[in-house]
């Protein structure tokens, strides 16, 4: 099994193509597209994100994730494990969590094929990658160190996604202990699900993945409190 996460959207041609290199590539593997709605450019606010939704994954799935703003430059292309799973994607920070997380048993810079866009490793270097390892069979790489983040925090306290809802996920851990928020001038509350607060009032809940996340039943809690992403919020009791 692969599965995407990106920053790429679902509107543009970039997911389409990653498919189509990956059928290519490995036609008996099934791809699935987990979140293609990590936040454009922000490679540490995915990193959050990547860690959260990929704790569920099954063993031995290949995950291909790409938030790649330095795309062409610098920058390695890398093939890593952990945890029975194997990642590709830059070594530009956003495998810190899972990496903080899991431990880091290899790591490999993978080599450029001269054919590959300067501007599309997506699709020229990670996707077949990912299919190789999908398959079981060698990468063109060599051994190399996954870049690490020390000075990033373990958990952010902002705004790292807004879903189609309007509700926002946070970069927080809903531990039991957190009851009250305050973001944009207000103070939440903590319910265990939608409809236990009056309708269109905003509140937070831990979300199916671990992660606060602000909501409003029957309504948009962005909307409400006018968030937007990156902003900040803080832990009151």
């Amino acid at each position: 099994m692969i599965v995407l996460l990106t920053d790429f959207g679902v509107a543009d041609p970039y997911v389409g193509q990653v498919h189509l290199r990956l059928a290519e590539a490995a036609p008996a593997v099934r791809v699935v597209d987990l979140f293609h709605g990590l936040p454009s450019f922000a490679v540490q606010a995915s990193a959050y994100l990547v860690d959260a939704y990929c704790q569920r994954l099954p063993p031995r799935a290949v995950v291909m994730a790409v938030v790649d703003p330095g795309v062409g430059g610098l920058r390695q292309a890398i093939a890593w494990r952990a945890g029975g799973r194997c990642y590709v994607g830059p070594d530009n920070g956003l495998f810190e969590m899972v990496a903080r997380r899991e431990g880091v048993e290899s790591c490999q810079a993978l080599a450029v094929p001269e054919h590959a866009a300067p501007s599309f490793h997506g699709r020229d270097v990670f996707a077949p990658a990912a299919a190789a390892l999908a398959r079981g069979l060698a990468l063109n790489a060599q051994e190399a160190p996954l870049t690490r983040f020390p000075d990033w925090p373990d958990e952010w306290a902002r705004v790292l996604f807004i879903d189609h809802y309007g509700n926002a996920v946070t970069g927080l851990k809903a531990h039991p202990s957190r009851h009250e928020i305050e973001v944009a001038d207000r103070r939440l509350r903590r319910a265990r699900t939608f409809s236990e607060g009056p309708r269109g009032e905003p509140f937070f809940y831990e979300n199916a993945n671990g992660l606060i996340e602000i909501a409003a039943y029957e309504a948009s809690a962005a909307g409400i409190l006018g968030l937007r992403l990156a902003d900040p919020l803080r832990v009151l009791g």
